[in-house]
């Protein structure tokens, strides 16, 4: 009889320990997702939002026209040498830019192993990938709002996919956020829906996140 009340405390006594040392979360930031051997002078991340969205037309009008895109409009034709224009009177080297993208790609997929299992809070703007009503399922976390399938999308490292314990309440793609989950490592592709079309979007990190709550400093 006397031994049930000392297995309680044994309990009770693992509890606290687990409690205790239950791992706090790192917070990290955007820039500890590049690995230091990794970062470089990006300069897409030069450019103003109008300026990154009139290089992104470019360079999709002429990708499309490289694969003989039957669909590529007469007006989207002919509005490339303005969008170009605009863009050097702005002092934009179009054609530079468009000649590192494949650099710039290659260098954005490698992720930060000593982040793979780690428990983090990192803040960013979400985009919906499973959702109803407002209520959010799954979604890209992103560092800068607007940073989506109309302009160029952050590179794969820059883009964390993520799956809460349950469903979280969204306020907009304006409104910052702050998530906490474990991260883990590998590419994957997402398909991503706006308003203003769709696009595969590669992915550098996943995380299971067992709090989403609006950003705060």
């Amino acid at each position: 009889m006397i031994a049930r009340p000392r297995c309680l405390l044994l309990l009770i006594g693992a509890l606290l320990t687990v409690t205790v040392f239950a791992e706090e979360p790192r917070q990290v930031m955007w820039a500890d997702l590049v690995p230091k051997a990794a970062a470089f002078d990006n300069p897409f991340l030069k450019l103003t939002p109008e300026q990154l969205a009139r290089v992104s037309d470019v360079a999709a009008i002429r990708d499309r026209r490289e694969r003989g895109d039957k669909n590529l409009s007469r007006a989207e034709i002919e509005s490339e040498p303005g969008l170009v224009r605009k863009l050097e009177q702005a002092g934009v080297d179009v054609d530079g830019l468009l000649a590192k993208r494949k650099e710039i790609i290659e260098r954005g997929r490698t992720v930060n192993p000593l982040l793979n299992g780690q428990t983090v809070r990192l803040p960013g703007y979400l985009l919906p990938l499973e959702f109803s009503g407002k209520q959010v399922s799954e979604f890209l976390l992103v560092p800068w709002v607007g940073a989506c399938i109309h302009t160029p999308p952050p590179p794969p490292n820059q883009i964390v996919h993520v799956k809460p314990e349950k469903p979280v309440e969204m306020s907009g793609i304006f409104a910052p956020v702050w998530v906490t989950g474990q991260m883990t490592t590998g590419s994957i592709r997402k398909s991503l829906s706006l308003v203003d079309g769709s696009a595969d979007i590669d992915v550098g990190y996943s995380l299971q996140a067992s709090r989403v709550e609006p950003y705060k400093e």
